[in-house]
């Protein structure tokens, strides 16, 4: 019999890729989401006789019991997104990141939840103390915004409060992400940059020289099936960066990229010295321990989304519902 999992946030950026790798791979699937970014992202997938759909708030007792009940594996996605959108909805982000996130943990216990993956990320290492050096799982975490600061609670939250916990739990720490999505994000660096170039639209940007790593949406989903089908000793109370260190880019390292692909691209650099966020990751760990391999990289990331742009699939890609806010 396959093992049941619950993906909150499903119909999201990352979420609904996931689910589809759950169901290609036989996994019985369940989403809890609220829909605050509509759920067109699942309609193909409701045929499937494995697949199932609560519309719900984690924030909501009863909701969170109708979505664990069978369950075996819990994926926790379901989160206020992102810099910009935790300082808009500061209350949101709270109740949902944090106060949510512990409820939806105990809930998991009482339901004998067996793993539980958390997304986290990699924002939580704020700026390198060494501009020349790769930050690794046990480096000191310097969250610089209210999305990394919820992340790193809910971190220390599972590993210190929740250390006998029986549950398996493992957290993840994603990289910037891109790439081409059932629910598309036009609001993230990589997807962003190369939709206004393709577009033929000035590149305006703001401080060439800060580092970041990069990964795309269907490595980052794949990772989280990755741990759920690992041995329970490889994967209980680790933390894993998500990534290849081969992919950490400058902007300025972007934007070349986008330039060999789009050569028409016009852009202008405008100097900035401070950054609070310029870090460089190393994810030997996750590739050596569990043996990930990406399977995407940027260049053919700014080539997917070129392709969409330039086709005109898509009427507005400046659209707001192509954006967390």
């Amino acid at each position: 019999m396959s093992k049941k999992v619950l993906v909150t946030g499903g119909a999201g950026y990352i979420g609904s890729v996931l689910v589809r790798i759950l169901l290609d791979k036989g996994y019985f699937v369940r989403v809890i989401d609220n829909l605050s970014f509509g759920g067109e992202s699942l309609v193909d997938v409701f045929p499937n006789p494995n697949f199932d759909f609560v519309r719900g708030d984690l924030r909501n007792e009863n909701d969170l019991s109708k979505a664990l009940d069978g369950i075996n594996y819990v994926c926790h996605l379901a989160a206020i997104v992102g810099d910009p959108a935790c300082n808009k909805f500061s209350k949101d982000a709270h109740e949902i990141n944090w106060d949510a996130s512990t409820d939806l943990f105990t809930k998991c216990e009482d339901f004998g939840i067996e793993k539980f993956v958390f997304a986290s990320t990699c924002s939580n290492y704020g700026k390198m103390s060494d501009p020349e050096s790769y930050v690794v799982e046990e480096s000191e975490l310097n969250p610089v915004s209210l999305y990394a600061e919820l992340k790193v609670k809910f971190e220390k939250y599972i590993f210190e409060t929740k250390k006998s916990s029986d549950i398996t739990k493992t957290v993840l720490r994603f990289s910037t992400v891109y790439g081409a999505s059932p629910r598309l994000r036009f609001d993230l660096t990589v997807n962003e940059f190369t939709r206004d170039v393709s577009l033929k639209e000035e590149l305006v940007i703001f401080g060439e020289q800060f580092w970041r790593p990069y990964c795309h949406v269907y490595d980052l989903a794949n990772s989280v099936c990755l741990v759920l089908e690992s041995e329970k000793d490889l994967v209980n109370n680790q933390v894993f960066n998500v990534g290849d260190t081969s992919e950490n880019y400058t902007k300025k390292m972007l934007v070349d990229e986008i330039g060999k692909i789009i050569p028409s691209i016009v852009v202008k650099y405008i100097v900035k010295n401070e950054d609070p966020r310029d870090y460089r990751v190393n994810f030997n760990k996750i590739r050596d321990v569990l043996g990930f391999k990406i399977t995407r990289t940027v260049p053919k990331g700014i080539k997917e989304i070129n392709k969409i742009i330039s086709s005109g699939v898509i009427a507005d890609p400046k659209n707001q519902k192509y954006k967390n806010i």
